[in-house]
Parts: C-alpha cells; sequence; structure tokens
C-alpha cells in the first residue's frame, strides 16, 4: 500500500491517498475546499493514474469533508462513514462558518454505511474498521495490518489527543478508544492522524502526556 498525505484548508487537516498495485484508491478525510486545492488533489490523482474508489472519513466534522463532494462528482467516489456521525452532516456548514471556514459544498448523506463494519476493501487492499468513539459518537480510525498503519483520524496525535468539548465529544470515550482499542495494536504500528505530524503507538505510549497519565493510573479514565 502506498501512502501520500496533502495538507488542506485553514484548519491544517491531513488528507491521505492511498493505493496499491491495481491503482484503485481511497481518499481518507477529503480536506481540500477550494478550486485550487481540488486542483492539486486532482493533479495527483492523474498523475499517478489513481482510481478513487471511496471518500473514507474517521469521521464527521466539516474539516474533513470539505472535498468529499468534489471526489464524487469527480470520480465517481462514495463517502464511507459511521452513520453514528451522519447527525454532523447537517450541521457542517455552520460548524464551519463558526471556525471563519466558507464551505460551499458538503454532503448531506452518506453512501456507505461504516457502522458495525469491520473492513471495507478497494483493489487488493484491505482495510481493517476499528470504532474509536470520544472526539465523534462514530469516529472510525482504518488499520492496515500488513504495513502496520493506522489512520486515526482526529482520535489520537502525535503527543496529544483530539478535543472532546464539542457535540458528541467525550472523554472518557476516547481515553476508552486509545487504550483499549488503539495502543493494543503494537509499538511498531506507525499513526497517520488528522493534523500534524506521523508517530508510532511505542511513542505515544512514552511520551504523549494523555497517555501517559492513565498508562501510570494518575488518572481514572473510566469514570
Amino acid at each position: 500500500m502506498k501512502i501520500a498525505r496533502l495538507i488542506f484548508n485553514p484548519i491544517q487537516e491531513n488528507t491521505y491517498i492511498i493505493w496499491d498495485d491495481t491503482l484503485e484508491a481511497a481518499v481518507i478525510d477529503a480536506g481540500n475546499m477550494n478550486e485550487r486545492e481540488n486542483e492539486v488533489l486532482a493533479k495527483f490523482i492523474a498523475d499517478n493514474g489513481l482510481k478513487p474508489k471511496y471518500a473514507l472519513n474517521t469521521h464527521g466534522h466539516f474539516d474533513h469533508l470539505l472535498g468529499v463532494d468534489f471526489l464524487r462528482e469527480k470520480y465517481g467516489a462514495q463517502l464511507a462513514m459511521s452513520s453514528k456521525d451522519e447527525f454532523l452532516l447537517k450541521g457542517a456548514s455552520v460548524s464551519a462558518e463558526l471556525f471563519g471556514v466558507k464551505a460551499d459544498a458538503l454532503p448531506e448523506a452518506i453512501d456507505v454505511d461504516l457502522e458495525g463494519k469491520e473492513s471495507i476493501k478497494f483493489g487488493n487492499t484491505e482495510l481493517k474498521i476499528i470504532p474509536t468513539p470520544g472526539h465523534t459518537p462514530g469516529h472510525v480510525a482504518f488499520f492496515e495490518p500488513e504495513s502496520k498503519v493506522l489512520f486515526t483520524g482526529d482520535t489520537l496525535f502525535r503527543e496529544s489527543i483530539g478535543r472532546t468539548d464539542l457535540p458528541g465529544g467525550d472523554y472518557s470515550w476516547i481515553m476508552r478508544s486509545i487504550i483499549e482499542n488503539i495502543l493494543p495494536l503494537g509499538d511498531d504500528v506507525k499513526i497517520y492522524p488528522g493534523h500534524g505530524d506521523t508517530s508510532d503507538l511505542g511513542h505515544e505510549s512514552m511520551y504523549n502526556p494523555f497517555v501517559v497519565e492513565v498508562l501510570n493510573n494518575e488518572v481514572n479514565y473510566k469514570n
């Protein structure tokens, strides 16, 4: 599996393009928001001869959705995300305005519901779907076991975690997701977060202050 990262919109969101030898591709958290950014993404896709099949979303916040309709219209890609976050689509434009972002077109419905699914396939690639609620109720991570790569969205960042003070956020749940669903994947798993730099789970278990305080029993995340 090959991975490329493009950084889009004023929130500096990481958009990942992933593909394999079949050239079928998925775009994870498409954040491209204007004609210039659309052209950057389209040029990358064209230069590599890719055929986007899915717009995969870890969750339903506007900065991760801005480029979804572009992918749908230009390539026929399907939006795949958890229906537990579908309520966020309804208010995405308003949320964008609150952050000073003008969103011309945002998806209003999901094409492929990831809720309850164990994996999603394109080409010769199969991504395992790991529920990681907390930042949002329907947040998921995408895991490719062979390459030991995990796309964590806004659940786990390099030495930080996603905020839990937005609608549907919950600190207890995000820490459950990290401690119980993510860290057991192994120290050598590389993470590709929704914002910021890559990391690995070994680094996060040692240097992420939110994780360390829980592992050291300084904070009871279950209550």
